[in-house]
């Protein structure tokens, strides 16, 4: 508990507050009681659950098996070679191929991770950044293999670099050539892809990096608002893209105080998108975001106490109006999960839906003199913050000198160290424990995959086009040279069966790749 709480808050906690400056009504400016008039009511947000492992055809009888047990989305997690840019057969994939998420190195793997599946009727969601707009580009040419057009495809891919260089350290090129590469994103899909979002700004792995929940909410946005700075100085209408701009959060324990973070989040991005920024539609000013359970407070110790933690914190998701809603599962923490454990936390989300009575009743906290108090709390020290942000010189600046990893880093030694003098008690790991922690049963991936994926590449590589292949990345080399919009190029790349190292190689040539700094 913070120390900065009070026992009881009352109508002296709100002195001045103005409800209908603050609040307004659901589906109005500011948005902090949600950004649809109806919320749940209307529809219920998307259920999604985060899943790859091994090869695409691995993959893609989870997400039969998902899409059968009433799942609403897909969400592809990619294994860490995909992550960084390299091939199934690239000497750095060894060892690590389909083994914390799927092989995707080429648009073939990219067939068969959808197949069967329709890409005009389900919304996917892919956790992917450093390599982002190639991934995108092998999605809407696998779409097109099917004969779906990219004005027809719904989804997100997250695509935000900033925050990698703050937390995650999934990335490739340099900052300004990446920051270059996604507002290429912003301009192609204005025009193409007019559904799909194409970017989700992402506060979840800045927190599980070990930042508070005001860090979390201040670095989010800040990184959020140097994009739409960024899609402006292309010349972009900032209402071109700025309604397609998403955001994912991470939900942890402290239940109201996630609440007031999503209510705090609407509300300050409302604000500042439309009187910073001028954004005129409101479409602009909604911040539309996925939720995801928090991966760091699972335990292995006494994994059944996982199912209790996620349920709550999908329910302060829910409370707080999210749009889609990822449940982890009570294993996560040990391994990728099983097809049980994923059911079970499906279901959580489908309880919270259908029997507790939450979802029939818009922001029903709204008004709460606590509820109301910590998110004007939260916002005051999300304003603190942007404020230092610019005193170090904004976010590149601050990413460049270490400021953000350095904040970052205190945090999270800070919650360390109370959590080793006892200050902080996770139940069954410091307090709590038993002698005969019953364990669980884990996902055993099969190792298979690799040389699975080794031989996949070679007939590729000996069936398609060469001189096509050699061609397309020229053309994409050429393009970055000229600084020209990067994706037209790319997708001809994916199109001809170039692979995912091939395309991120040819970029590379051009903007160089990105070398950490030591700052600590």
């Amino acid at each position: 508990m913070s120390s900065s709480r009070k026992p009881m808050y009352g109508p002296a906690d709100l002195n001045g507050f103005d409800p209908r400056k603050r609040l307004g009504a659901p589906g109005d400016f500011p948005f902090t009681r949600g950004i649809h008039p109806t919320m749940y009511r209307g529809k219920l947000w998307t259920m999604r659950q985060f899943a790859g492992f091994g090869s695409a055809e691995d993959t893609n009888r989870r997400y039969h098996f998902l899409l059968e047990h009433g799942q609403t989305g897909l969400s592809v997690a990619f294994d860490f070679p995909t992550l960084m840019g390299y091939d199934s057969d690239h000497p750095r994939a060894e060892g690590e191929v389909g083994r914390c998420g799927v092989a995707i190195s080429s648009l073939a793997d990219m067939e068969d991770l959808f197949r069967g599946i329709p890409l005009d009727q389900v919304s996917t969601s892919m956790t992917i950044n450093g390599p982002a707009a190639i991934l995108f580009c092998f999605y809407v040419a696998a779409a097109e293999r099917q004969g779906v057009s990219s004005d027809k495809l719904r989804g997100t891919v997250q695509n935000d670099i900033l925050k990698e260089y703050m937390a995650q350290h999934a990335w490739v090129y340099p900052v300004e050539p990446a920051l270059k590469i996604i507002v290429d994103m912003f301009e192609w899909c204005t025009e193409h892809a007019p559904l799909w979002n194409t970017i989700s700004i992402s506060g979840y792995h800045i927190r599980e990096a070990g930042a508070t929940a005001a860090q979390e909410l201040a670095f989010t946005l800040a990184n959020g608002f140097t994009y739409v700075e960024r899609g402006v100085a292309r010349g972009l209408d900032v209402d071109a893209f700025a309604p397609r701009l998403s955001f994912f959060w991470d939900i942890h324990n402290d239940f109201f105080e996630e609440i007031a973070k999503l209510r705090a989040a609407r509300r300050i991005w409302a604000r500042h998108l439309r009187e910073r920024f001028r954004a005129g539609t409101p479409r602009s000013w909604m911040m539309r975001f996925h939720s995801q359970t928090a991966g760091v407070t699972l335990t292995a110790q006494q994994p059944m106490n996982n199912v209790v933690r996620v349920a709550y914190q999908a329910l302060a998701a829910v409370l707080g109006g999210t749009q889609s809603l990822h449940t982890n599962s009570l294993d996560e923490t040990l391994a990728l999960p099983t097809e049980e454990a994923v059911r079970l936390a499906l279901r959580t989300q489908q309880i919270v839906a259908h029997e507790t009575g939450v979802a029939d009743v818009i922001d029903p906290l709204g008004g709460s003199y606590y509820v109301e108090s910590l998110t004007e709390q939260l916002e005051r020290e999300a304003e603190a913050l942007f404020a230092e942000i610019q005193s170090v010189g904004g976010v590149v600046k601050g990413i460049e000198s270490g400021w953000f990893q350095r904040q970052i880093a205190r945090s999270a030694a800070e919650f360390q160290r109370d959590v080793e003098a006892g200050r902080r008690v996770i139940v069954g790991m410091n307090d709590y424990v038993s002698e005969d922690d019953h364990p669980v049963e884990i996902l055993k991936v099969s190792t298979d995959a690799e040389a699975l994926q080794r031989r996949r590449l070679a007939r590729l590589r000996a069936e398609r086009d060469e001189a096509l292949v050699g061609e397309r990345l020229e053309a994409l080399r050429q393009a970055a040279l000229e600084e020209r919009n990067v994706i037209g190029p790319m997708l001809d790349c994916a199109r001809a069966y170039c692979t995912l190292y091939e395309i991120r190689h040819a970029l590379e040539r051009v903007y160089g790749a990105y070398r950490e700094p030591v700052f600590f």
